[in-house]
């Protein structure tokens, strides 16, 4: 549905385009669940729908039921479905979150994967995801339009689609990122988004020697409540959305360590706020704290090697290293795993060198 349901989270509405763009599935589509009530009358479901969403068109209504970003029971169906009691509706309503102009542009993409469904990504550090309010160029939708419209020279930017891009990273995280092709393939990965099936895996720097060589973070992650650009973790559950992340020790190197976050749900920053509350953010994490010594020695020598890193890695050490989800089309499941890029490859080996030279 192309006009604004319901307002959308606060996680999802603000940043776009920035720095403040989600580490995960912080998604372009909000759902929309209804549940016919046992005294309905039938009626068509575009009908239906018109009446109970407010601020939306009988048009609009039909062409998201068309387009199959309606499902019933976890079917598509036509405009002319007459609802049952007890039907289980799910409507995919794109938030309008940037203007209707998408402006191609050529760029370098590292396209990972592609067919009819879909386009898989490897996303470089640095790139903006998605065109936002005063930043309309030099995202990598912009690249995308230009590819896409590059392969079907019929396009024109009057009819460049919409981008099925049901998730997103951050800016300055690297790696994988799927974006749907068609409507059927818009409808199926976001459902397995919100239903957090996706595989979704990343590999981060960060501070500190932990503790344990596993273990669980849960809290809450929602906006700081002074600095608006900033997440917080809330472990009480009082503000924000529940998260989880679940981390696997790869390799120590004393004063930082090398872990695998698994994602089990998608919050904006969730990865970054979650380490910095339990005492372990980012390597070069300059929002979290990351960017300064948080470990270690006050000699002169560490604080220039470290600073040597610094200038190696000149963002968050997180990488969007395995995405993996069942296809739109033939239900296969399909899973990519992209190798580390070289500035957080030289920072690792760097610390790798210097922890062996200090246990000698």
């Amino acid at each position: 549905m192309d006009e604004k349901a319901n307002e959308p989270g606060q996680e999802m509405d603000e940043g776009i385009g920035s720095e403040e763009i989600t580490e995960s599935s912080d998604l372009l589509y909000e759902r929309i669940n209804l549940v016919v009530d046992k005294g309905q009358e039938p009626m068509r479901l575009d009908k239906f729908l018109t009446a109970r969403i407010e601020h939306i068109s009988r048009n609009k209504v039909q062409q998201s039921i068309d387009g199959g970003r309606v499902l019933v029971n976890d079917k598509t169906v036509s405009s002319n479905y007459k609802i049952r009691a007890g039907d289980n509706i799910i409507c995919y309503s794109e938030k309008q979150v940037i203007g209707e102009e998408i402006i191609p542009e050529k760029m370098p993409l590292n396209i990972f994967y592609e067919d009819e469904e879909v386009l898989v990504i490897n996303k470089p550090a640095g790139l903006v995801v998605h065109p936002a309010s005063g930043n309309y160029s030099g995202t990598l939708i912009n690249g995308v339009a230009y590819y896409l419209r590059e392969k079907n020279k019929s396009i024109s930017e009057d009819t460049l689609p919409r981008f099925g891009l049901v998730h997103r990273i951050d800016k300055n995280t690297s790696g994988l990122l799927v974006l749907a092709k068609t409507s059927r393939a818009v409808t199926f990965l976001a459902k397995q988004f919100f239903d957090h099936t996706v595989k979704r895996q990343y590999t981060a720097l960060v501070w500190g020697d932990l503790a344990n060589n596993e273990g669980t973070i849960v809290a809450h992650v929602g906006r700081h409540q002074r600095f608006r650009k900033q997440f917080e973790a809330y472990p009480d559950g009082e503000h924000g959305k529940e998260a989880v992340t679940h981390y696997q020790v790869i390799e120590r190197f004393g004063y930082v360590t090398l872990v695998q976050c698994v994602l089990e749900t998608g919050r904006t920053h969730q990865i970054r706020v979650h380490m910095k509350s339990i005492g372990h953010p980012l390597f070069n994490d300059d929002t979290y704290g990351g960017d300064k010594i948080v470990k270690g020695t006050v000699f002169t020598k560490y604080k220039q090697f470290v600073e040597n890193c610094f200038a190696i890695c000149r963002r968050q050490a997180l990488h969007a290293k395995t995405l993996g989800f069942i296809h739109p089309a033939t239900r296969e499941e399909k899973l990519f795993v992209s190798e580390l890029p070289p500035d957080m490859q030289q920072v690792i080996e760097k610390w790798r060198s210097y922890t062996e030279t200090v246990r000698k």
